[in-house]
């Protein structure tokens, strides 16, 4: 707790002062956290003094507070990278991150519990530095990083406001940023010197050397690619929902026994449900083999059955018999986008809504992958086709795009799709538009 507010202390945070008549403080609260290694074992007791920002008024004590987040794929695309061009991936972690955004807001907090002046016991503090539970916070600590960035010669992504690319001639700096979380690589070593060096002058930083565990994924960085998994996490929900004695089956969901909604059925506790449901979605970052499954149990989480429930702990039983699956990466395979695209017809019980289904790969790199209901009944399987492959080509896009900063041009991606009718039908379209194909 002292470390924390020496950090206030070194950043100049607040000012105690004398509150202004007709100004309101919002309270400030301790939270404290073990946090772990992928072993989990504990590394660090930590105490982070938070702001009670729900009681924040909009328009009062903030107005914008938007800040960009990385998307999982981009993470992946990251890595998918840096396996093709052979070099490590590096991460640090910045101390106190938010206490570096400066807002611009006139905010009080009250003296924190524990810690109030003797001397000074009614006045309060004036925020002069974002600190965590403020609105605003997020966004004020992305753009004084951002705007340190650019200063020092990287270019914003395109697509990607938290990617941060520096060239120099043949060589290419690449930086993702999540939060406070910064993983970088570049195919010249010296550049990765120059820029730890370059941030350690500027922010309290950690070096925590090659990329290992980052955002729940274990990344295995090898001399012939890069390995993705959550092992560790399938480990800590199968302890978390007491699954540890339950018998392991083969595959994640019944396939010839398709869940219904099952009115008649037994009522389960909604809330465990839920809980289950969310803990799988997060596993799916790595998981595709379950991606299907837990979207198919996830349209029961208003009013769950037994039935469903057992259809939950039948992924379960399957993560226990494969708990170490996971995203290979090989350094030897191409680096070329393609896409594959596919659907069912009718396929929900419930609607007769078809299910979507689409993944792309990076040569022989699987980094996205979709499972969706979609939102119309289609009328044929042509028309459910065909709206699989704009779902498919709109994250072709979004890759190409993002691709671009890397330094390639996919414009001519290969979207594979098993129905002849809808590949007649969007040629038809491109020829109408006078675009080829």
């Amino acid at each position: 707790m002292q470390e924390e507010l020496l950090q206030f202390k070194l950043q100049k945070v607040w000012i105690l002062v004398d509150l202004l008549y007709g100004k309101k403080a919002i309270g400030t609260k301790w939270v404290f956290r073990n946090k772990r290694d992928k072993r989990s074992i504990i590394v660090k007791n930590k105490a982070r003094l938070v702001a009670q920002g729900f009681r924040q008024e909009e328009g009062i004590d903030y107005d914008e507070v938007f800040a960009p987040v990385a998307r999982i794929e981009a993470i992946r695309l990251f890595l998918a990278f840096a396996s093709f061009m052979r070099f490590p991936v590096y991460q640090m972690d910045v101390k106190s991150a938010f206490l570096y955004g400066t807002i611009g807001e006139e905010v009080y907090v009250h003296q924190p519990p524990g810690f109030i002046d003797p001397a000074h016991p009614h006045k309060v503090y004036k925020v002069v530095k974002a600190f965590y539970g403020l609105h605003q916070a997020p966004k004020a600590w992305y753009e004084t990083l951002s705007t340190f960035l650019l200063e020092n010669g990287f270019k914003r992504g395109t697509i990607d406001k938290t990617l941060f690319i520096k060239k120099n001639k043949s060589d290419i700096m690449l930086v993702q940023v999540y939060v406070d979380d910064i993983i970088f690589g570049s195919t010249k070593q010296s550049m990765c010197t120059e820029f730890e060096d370059c941030m350690h002058k500027r922010f309290q930083m950690s070096s925590m050397g090659e990329l290992t565990f980052f955002l729940g994924l274990q990344v295995k960085q090898q001399l012939d690619g890069i390995f993705i998994s959550q092992d560790k996490y399938v480990a800590d929900i199968l302890k978390k929902f007491d699954f540890w004695s339950i018998r392991t089956t083969t595959t994640p969901i019944e396939s010839n026994k398709p869940l219904v909604k099952d009115e008649d059925g037994i009522d389960v506790d909604a809330h465990v449900y839920r809980s289950m449901i969310g803990s799988l979605m997060y596993l799916t970052a790595s998981r595709p083999d379950i991606m299907f499954a837990v979207c198919a149990c996830a349209r029961h989480q208003v009013n769950p059955k037994a039935s469903h429930l057992n259809a939950v702990k039948r992924i379960f039983r399957y993560l226990k018999h494969q708990p170490k699956l996971g995203l290979w990466y090989p350094r030897d395979s191409p680096f070329e986008l393609k896409a594959f695209s596919n659907s069912d017809y009718g396929g929900a019980n419930l609607d007769r809504k078809s299910t979507t289904g689409g993944c792309q790969f990076l040569g022989r790199r699987l980094i996205s992958w979709q499972c969706k209901k979609q939102t119309i009944m289609a009328n044929s399987t042509t028309e459910e086709k065909y709206i699989a492959a704009a779902n498919c080509c709109g994250q072709v896009l979004w890759i190409q795009n993002q691709t671009m900063d890397y330094g390639f041009n996919f414009i001519n991606t290969k979207i594979y799709i098993d129905n002849e009718s809808t590949i007649s039908v969007i040629k038809n379209l491109f020829l109408i538009l006078g675009l080829s194909i």
